[in-house]
C-alpha cells in the first residue's frame, strides 16, 4: 500500500505530465494538407515508420532526389530491405513508382511549420502499406 502523501505526490505528477502534453500538442495544432507542385519541394531525407498487414512497424529512411529518383530502406530484426524507384508530382499529390510497388503520397504542415508526410502503398503481391513520415535535417 503507498501512502497517503506518496499517492498524492505521484497522482498530481501524472497529471501535471499529463497536461504539459496536451499543451505540447496543442501548440502544434492539426496538419493541414499541402499541395505539392515541385518536386524539389519534398526533396531529401524523411523519416518515420511503415506499418504493413500483420507486420510489426518499420523504421524507414526515405530519401528524394530534385531528379524524381528515390532510396527507401526499411530496417527489420533481421537486417534491412532496400528498394528505389522514381516519384512524380500530379494533382498535388505524390505518385511514387517502385521495384516492389506502387502508392500515393501526401504532404502536410502543422502550424509550427513542421512537415510530415503520409505514403499509401499497394505492393507487387497485393499487400498494403502505409508510411508516416518527417523531414530529416
Amino acid at each position: 500500500m503507498i501512502p497517503n502523501g506518496s499517492r498524492l505526490l505521484w497522482t498530481a505528477a501524472v497529471v501535471v505530465g499529463l497536461a504539459a502534453s496536451l499543451v505540447g500538442c496543442a501548440s502544434l495544432g492539426p496538419a493541414t494538407p499541402v499541395p505539392v507542385f515541385d518536386i524539389g519541394a519534398v526533396a531529401g531525407t524523411w523519416k518515420g515508420v511503415v506499418y504493413g498487414p500483420g507486420s510489426e512497424r518499420q523504421n524507414v529512411d526515405l530519401v528524394i532526389r530534385s531528379d524524381g529518383s528515390y532510396e527507401v530502406v526499411a530496417r527489420q530484426p533481421i537486417g534491412e530491405s532496400r528498394s528505389k524507384g522514381k516519384v512524380v508530382v500530379s494533382d498535388g499529390r505524390l505518385l511514387f513508382e517502385g521495384e516492389r510497388g506502387h502508392g500515393v503520397g501526401t504532404l502536410q504542415t502543422n502550424p509550427a511549420g513542421n512537415r510530415s508526410m503520409n505514403i499509401e502503398a499497394t505492393l507487387s503481391d497485393g499487400r498494403i502499406l502505409t508510411a508516416q513520415l518527417a523531414t530529416s535535417p
